[in-house]
C-alpha cells in the first residue's frame, strides 16, 4: 500500500470514528429532547373536549395533549374558539379598539386579556409542535451520520487490509 491510500483511509477512518461517534450521540439527544416534550405536555393535563370539536379533530376528543402533532391539533382547536370569541380579531387590534375608546371598556379590556392568554397558549402548543420536528431532524440525522460513520471506518479498513490480488 503507497502513501496516498494509507494517508485516504486514516482519513477516512477518523472522519468515520467521529460520524460513528457523533451520531448516536444525536440519536440519543434527540429521543431525550421528544421525552422532556412529553413529559412537559403530559404535565400541562390539557385534554381536547370529549364533545363540540370540529370534524378534522374528533379524532382526538376526550384525548390528552402528549404529542408535538396533538400540540398542533389544540393549538387549531385554540385558533378556531379565538376566532369566534373575538370576530377574528387579533389581541393587537383588539389592543388598538380598547386604545381609541379611551381605555375605559370593560368588555374589550375582558376580551383582550381573553385574546392575550389564548395566543399565548397557542403559541407555546406551537413551540412543542416545532420543537418535535427538531428532534425528529435531529434523531434522523444522526443515524444517518451513524450509517455514514460506519461505511467509511469499513472503507478505510478495506483499504489497509491487503487483497490477495495486491503485492
Amino acid at each position: 500500500m503507497d502513501a496516498s491510500h494509507r494517508r485516504a483511509a486514516t482519513l477516512l477512518g477518523a472522519v468515520g470514528t467521529a460520524l460513528g461517534i457523533a451520531g448516536p450521540v444525536m440519536v440519543l439527544r434527540g429521543r431525550s429532547g421528544r421525552d422532556e416534550i412529553r413529559a412537559e405536555l403530559a404535565a400541562q393535563k390539557i385534554t381536547f373536549p370529549a364533545r363540540g370539536l370540529p370534524a378534522d379533530l374528533a379524532a382526538h376528543a376526550g384525548r390528552r395533549v402528549e404529542t408535538g402533532p396533538e400540540a398542533h391539533a389544540y393549538a387549531e382547536f385554540i385558533k378556531g374558539d379565538l376566532a369566534l370569541a373575538t370576530g377574528g380579531r387579533t389581541y393587537a387590534e383588539i389592543t388598538e379598539e380598547l386604545h381609541a375608546s379611551g381605555g375605559d371598556d370593560e368588555k374589550l379590556a375582558k376580551l383582550r386579556q381573553t385574546a392575550f392568554m389564548a395566543q399565548s397558549l397557542r403559541g407555546s402548543l406551537m413551540s412543542a409542535y416545532q420543537a418535535w420536528h427538531l428532534t425528529t431532524l435531529v434523531t434522523g440525522l444522526g443515524a444517518a451520520l451513524t450509517g455514514l460513520g460506519v461505511a467509511l471506518v469499513a472503507t478505510a479498513d478495506a483499504l489497509t487490509t491487503p487483497s490477495p490480488n495486491r503485492p
